[in-house]
């Protein structure tokens, strides 16, 4: 019955991110510790679901030429390594439970974060207005991508929702489809990395990740399929309204 509510949960948040686009971390994670998983299995485990599920998303954008290898390249070049240097200052406590509270904690950040992006993204952008040479953009997301190697690791939030704000913010010339083609190009391994980081770690239950993959994969394709009949602007706050609120839980309370 158990396996039956994971198919549930991933159909669900399949459903929400092919309508919203709002990252499936923000979502997964929040739902894991209301079933009752710790919050590192709920971490380990939605970070390898997200590396797998995100995947063909990929293929599709590269075909369409929609990624920028170059800037996913420099993103990379600091998330990779970041993630890989988290996953081992985890491996060094003993147990799990001598973590939890720092997870739970960034997990709270990172989904008031995320909330504030996806209601003031376009605000911010129109407020920053950087104007940095293609080099210095470069160098900038490689910086970006030192700190969503280090938060993605630790809470399995922020890969989608805040690399699409740092490279929209950056590279204000970047068309739409090509900002999405490249975070996701971005997000896949990052997700991976961690995901496996947290693999080895025993973080991850293999039955939970097989219900939600079986619910989501199908329900991303009829999100995205929904999209055009349901108006972002009264979903997205809604969502974002949530995120918050899972956020200062975890964070305070």
């Amino acid at each position: 019955m158990d396996f039956i509510w994971y198919i549930i949960a991933g159909l669900g948040v399949g459903l929400a991110v092919g309508i919203t686009g709002v990252g499936g971390g923000s979502l997964m994670t929040p739902l894991l510790l209301m079933f009752g998983f710790p919050a590192h299995i709920a971490i380990g485990t939605d970070l390898l679901y997200a590396g797998i599920a995100k995947s063909t998303g990929v293929v599709m954008h590269a075909k369409r030429g929609n990624v920028n290898w170059r800037i996913m390249g420099a993103m990379a070049a600091g998330s990779l390594p970041a993630s890989f240097v988290t996953v081992w200052a985890l491996s060094n406590f003993e147990h799990p439970e001598h973590y939890q509270h720092l997870l739970t904690g960034t997990l709270g950040l990172m989904l008031i974060v995320t909330a504030l992006v996806i209601i003031f993204r376009k605000r911010l952008h129109g407020l920053l207005k950087p104007n940095l040479s293609e080099k210095q953009g470069r160098n900038a997301i490689f910086v970006c991508g030192l700190v969503l190697g280090v938060f993605v690791t630790l809470t399995s939030v922020g890969a989608g929702a805040l690399g699409t704000a740092m490279m929209m913010l950056l590279f204000p010339a970047m068309q739409a489809r090509n900002v999405v083609g490249t975070d996701l190009a971005h997000a896949v391994p990052l997700t991976l990395v961690a995901g496996l980081g947290h693999v080895f770690l025993g973080n991850v239950d293999y039955h939970l990740l097989a219900g939600l993959l079986i619910g989501s994969i199908p329900a991303i394709y009829i999100g995205t399929k929904v999209a055009s009949f349901v108006p972002n602007k009264v979903l997205q706050p809604v969502l974002a309204t949530a995120l918050a609120s899972f956020g200062v839980k975890y964070l305070f309370f």
